[in-house]
């Protein structure tokens, strides 16, 4: 077993300072190019993720507005900025984020309905293009669904 199976942090160190040291042929050039594409992978992974977050958050806002809160809001706001953020360090994520946010709003429903006390997952949109927003409605800090 190579060291990134069994301690992934101390291969990380060693895979890096044999590559400064240029020791190309101590290094395992398909395992690095798999981690990249890993890396790459997880930064849209966090952006979903943020964007689950603020869309179920929406749709609790929308739906429910009797239990509309500041500890809503204050989630909204926080996970604009933290998809802001990801889209910011990560441009090339831009032209991905129509699909990303399909997704995202698919995991959204269950969140949100599950969330709620009395709403079932058939009280939401089927599918984001059915909500009536737009994608720079979901990341604008002055967007807040009307009910």
């Amino acid at each position: 077993m190579s060291t990134h199976d069994t301690d992934y942090y101390a291969w990380t160190h060693e895979t890096a300072e044999k590559l400064r040291q240029g020791k190309f042929h101590e290094v395992d050039m398909n395992q690095i190019a798999e981690e990249l594409e890993e890396m790459g992978r997880s930064e849209r992974h966090e952006l979903k993720n943020r964007l689950i977050i603020t869309l179920s958050h929406l749709l609790k806002w929308q739906y429910q507005p009797k239990r509309r809160s500041n500890s809503w809001r204050l989630t909204i706001d926080e996970q604009r900025i933290r998809a802001s953020q990801v889209l910011k360090a990560n441009p090339s994520l831009k032209p991905k984020l129509g699909e990303t946010i399909l997704e995202a709003y698919l995991a959204a429903v269950p969140q949100a309905a599950w969330e709620t006390t009395h709403l079932a997952k058939s009280a939401f949109p089927p599918a984001f293009e059915h909500t009536g927003w737009s994608l720079e409605q979901i990341l604008d800090e002055e967007f807040y669904p009307e009910s």
